[in-house]
């Protein structure tokens, strides 16, 4: 059994992650720290764990974890990641992992000099419906692929949230641009070469709230738009010249509906639904995670697959301030 602590008492960790690794078959959470002491035993009390720390540093000291998940604000995760690895414990980070594709660098050091796992928390990419895409592209089921169709949108205005203070590393490419990105990729293999792209910043807030985005694989199109002041809608579409996959509540089945695919043919005279009644991919990832952590052959998200998503995303924001495309 991997023995996981938990860095924070953040709601993903509590209302999702927590319960996922508790839930698992090789892993299990033996530690909770935060910065309040009384926080860190609530939340271990909630799960019934044993040790509670009220320091990060002393729960990365202790013998009684072998991997770090990390659920802090954007800003922090490069450095606790580091943190983590340098004390040698592997480390499952959320995403984003970093907010600049050269910080990343840094993490691929610490890894390699510290020889521990380290992985974005993309829990998609572990999902029987994000698998099913993959296996259905690479069948030939729709035939050439020429244009993949995203959209991922809520509505937030809570200037308390993390989501609208760019100190934190707010905003609406990190939080959720990255995810229209990410299952491109996971799904065809193949990675951007540029890109055109428009965003919105709240006047108030400084975060950008709205980005459209045209990015160039070569053989097919990815167009999406993001929001976070737009009402709550996901769709992912890809569409081929035999047929088009369309995936329903590609990232949050839980709260934006069924966890399905469906597959219709050249005419529209024909659909295949390829329903998951229980994905559980938070569970699917900590499994996985753990696997690969204590040496099985096991497909993870790598750093450097985490490096070539954010350099996409990095192209996104510099392409926002010129007309024209811009090179990944």
């Amino acid at each position: 059994m991997l023995r996981f602590g938990i860095l924070s008492t953040a709601k993903i960790g509590r209302e999702l992650v927590v319960p996922a690794i508790q839930d698992a078959e090789n892993c299990v959470v033996t530690a909770i720290a935060s910065r309040d002491q009384a926080k860190a035993r609530a939340m271990a009390d909630r799960f019934s764990v044993t040790h509670a720390f009220g320091s990060y540093e002393e729960m990365l000291a202790s013998d009684t974890i072998d991997a770090v998940y990390i659920p802090l604000p954007t800003a922090q995760h490069v450095e606790w990641t580091i943190k983590a690895a340098e004390a040698g414990k592997h480390v499952l980070c959320e995403k984003p992992i970093a907010l600049k594709a050269s910080q990343i660098n840094g993490l691929i050091e610490a890894r390699d000099r510290n020889k521990v796992l380290v992985s974005e928390a993309y829990m998609v990419t572990y999902s029987p419906v994000w698998r099913k895409v993959r296996d259905l592209l690479r069948e030939g089921a729709i035939g050439k692929l020429r244009h993949v169709q995203g959209a991922f949108t809520y509505y937030n205005r809570d200037p308390g949230n993390m989501r609208n203070v760019p100190e934190l590393g707010g905003g609406g490419l990190p939080d959720i641009g990255v995810y229209p990105t990410i299952t491109t990729r996971f799904a065809t293999g193949k990675e951007a070469l540029r890109v055109q792209a428009t965003t919105d910043r709240d006047p108030e807030f400084g975060t950008d709230i709205y980005s459209s985005v045209r990015a160039d694989f070569g053989d097919f199109e990815l167009s999406f738009y993001i929001s976070t002041q737009l009402a709550q809608r996901q769709v992912m579409v890809f569409h081929g010249d035999k047929g088009f996959i369309e995936v329903k509540s590609p990232f949050n089945a839980d709260r934006y509906g069924t966890e399905e695919v469906e597959l219709t043919n050249q005419t529209h005279s024909e659909s295949q639904h390829f329903r998951f009644q229980d994905a559980r991919q938070y569970k699917r990832e900590a499994e996985a995670f753990s696997r690969a952590a204590m040496g099985q052959d096991e497909e993870v998200v790598t750093l450097e697959n985490s490096l070539n998503n954010q350099k996409l995303i990095d192209a996104i924001y510099r392409a926002s301030e010129k007309d024209g495309w811009e090179a990944v």
